[in-house]
């Protein structure tokens, strides 16, 4: 994991990031400032138990790109999760939790994940484990209001004008940050490069 000293405020964004693209680095920066983070962890994870692995670029590769695309010098890229040997998201925050006393971490992710993330392992621990910021994604903006886990935690919302508070407060506490959003996603980035390669073959 990333070197942090006690006390700083740090943001956790995992992903396949398969691949990595602009509006990840969105998700990204807004968190960044509207949280005002000390860092942010851009966690590549070896693939996600819910989705196909069938078209997953290797490991090393999705960290190069990550690299590439990663704004600025605060975004730290690890997949440290594949090292020991981590394949779901409360196993990944207890692991960050234990070994980081004094540390004020928040859970980064795009509000398509809010959507589903009652299929999530363990889900209502994850929102046990750490505050949680939503970053608005397109198609996905009313999800704070229809989502399982927004109605099961509805009295842990924090308004977005206070999510600078969000990494001080104790979980569960979660807000929804609206923003500039990007229409870029993997799916439909890997789905135009199989057309592109078909058509050219």
């Amino acid at each position: 994991m990333p070197h942090v000293e006690r006390g700083m405020t740090v943001g956790l964004f995992g992903g396949s990031f398969n691949p990595p693209h602009r509006g990840h680095e969105l998700v990204a920066e807004i968190a960044l400032r509207r949280l005002g983070l000390d860092q942010l962890w851009w966690m590549v994870t070896p693939g996600n138990p819910l989705k196909n692995h069938s078209d997953l670029a290797g490991l090393d590769e999705r960290i190069e790109l990550s690299r590439r695309m990663a704004p600025g010098p605060r975004v730290k890229v690890t997949a440290f999760e594949a090292a020991h040997d981590l394949h779901y998201t409360a196993q990944t925050l207890a692991f960050v939790k234990a070994r980081n006393p004094g540390i004020h971490f928040v859970w980064i992710m795009g509000a398509d994940n809010l959507r589903q993330f009652h299929k999530w392992q363990d889900w209502r621990a994850i929102a046990e484990t750490f505050p949680i910021a939503v970053i608005d994604r397109p198609g996905s903006t009313l999800a704070y209001l229809s989502s399982k886990m927004a109605k099961a935690f509805s009295h842990a919302r924090v308004d977005e004008n206070h999510a600078a508070l969000l990494p001080f407060l104790r979980a569960p506490a979660w807000t929804f940050i609206h923003g500039p959003r990007s229409s870029l996603s993997s799916s439909a980035i890997r789905s135009e490069r199989a057309t592109n390669k078909t058509a050219t073959s």
